[in-house]
Parts: structure tokens; sequence; C-alpha cells
């Protein structure tokens, strides 16, 4: 699904140069459960937003489901973004003013998809979630708020989620029960779950660990 080779990321900033990523090769098939781990500034983050189409490589080469994605037209790439890939935050990112409903109904809102209503009723009952839709965000606990931003991932039916430290901001208790909804994910509904972490205890609930150092894959 995920194929990705000699990919670099450099920033420059002035006259410095910092290279977020150094050389990273690897693929990732349809259907694996991967955690993306290291200490901070490792290129987590970075490599994360390439696999998800937010931001381009300086250099290498990167397939998404045999297409290189730098041939993509813009409208492609959106395309990629909105239904085949499902993100989710450290922060939430949820609507202040908008129940825990219509914030898991937004990425339908543009598109042709008919009973945009029901879709998002189905995700958010999906994940355990079904007595609170009308609850605003304010009303709800960090992991219940958690629990909408993955609905809202799935509303799409995308065949992977990328999750950048979806348990952050969360407490030991309610991360292990945001791991076990993911792992739940998986095996019933065989996403490709893909996740970055620093915390080791997060990261081994994964099938395979990709541990990034300075940039390159140790």
């Amino acid at each position: 699904m995920i194929e990705i080779e000699n990919i670099t990321k450099v920033y420059r900033m002035g006259d410095m140069e910092v290279r977020a990523l150094n050389g990273i090769t690897l693929k990732i098939e349809d259907g694996e459960w991967t955690a993306i781990t290291g200490p901070s500034g490792s290129g987590k983050s970075t490599l994360m937003a390439i696999l998800g189409c937010l931001d381009s490589p300086t250099s290498g080469s990167y397939r998404f489901d045999g297409i290189d994605v730098a041939k993509m037209r813009d409208d492609e790439l959106a395309a990629v973004r909105n239904k085949k890939i499902g993100f989710v935050f450290q922060q939430f990112n949820l609507l202040a003013r908008t129940s825990a409903l219509e914030n898991v109904e937004l990425p339908l809102l543009y598109s042709s998809i008919n009973h945009r209503r029901d879709r998002a009723k189905a995700a958010l009952e999906a994940v355990g979630l079904g007595d609170r839709m009308k609850h605003h965000p304010n009303e709800l606990s960090g992991g219940q708020q958690q629990r909408v931003a993955i609905a809202r991932a799935l509303v799409t039916e995308p065949s992977i989620i990328l999750a950048d430290e979806p348990t952050g901001n969360l407490d030991s208790k309610t991360s292990a029960e945001i791991m076990k909804l993911f792992s739940e994910l998986h095996s019933t509904r065989g996403i490709t779950v893909i996740f970055v972490t620093h915390d080791p205890t997060i990261a081994a609930n994964a099938h395979r660990v990709i541990h990034l150092m300075d940039g390159v894959v140790v």
C-alpha cells in the first residue's frame, strides 16, 4: 500500500539547513498495524505528514497504492486525503460550537455521498458514543473527544488511519482504551493503522514498530 524509497526532507531557515528526514526507505502493506516511534526531533511527524500527502519530500519517491505521489495532480492528492486516509491528531481538532455528530459529518459535507447523517451516526456508534451524539466537545471527556475524532476519521470509510500522537493528551487509562479501540478497528475492519508515538508502551500495541533517530530508520 505504501512504498517510500530514500525519502529526505530538508527545511531551510535563512542560511540554516535542517534535515528532518535523511534517506528513509520502507514499505507498509495493506492491513498492517504499525507504530512509528522515536525521540523528539527524530522525524516522526515529518514522515507522517509525507505519508498523509500533507507535505512533499525534498527528494526520494513515494508510491501510494502503486501510484507515484509526485505525479498526482492537486485534485488527485485531495481525493487521496479525503477518501483513502483518515487523520487523527493529538489535539482532537473539534469545532467547539458543533455537536459530536456534526463534527463527524464535516468530512462528508463537500462530497456526493448520500445519507451523510446516517454515516456519521454509524461512525459514532462504532466508537461507543451512540449516546453522546448531541454533546458538544466541552461536554465530553478527553477520551470521548478523541473517540469523536476517530469517528470523524472513519466516516469516509478510508483504507488507512494515520494517527499523530493520538494518546498524547490522555491519561494512561484512557490511552489504553483508545489503543484498544484502534485494535478493534484494525481486527474487525482490516484498516491499515499507522500511528506516531514517543511512548514505547503505546508503541508496543502495534504489530510492527519502526524506530526513527535523527531522520533515519534504526
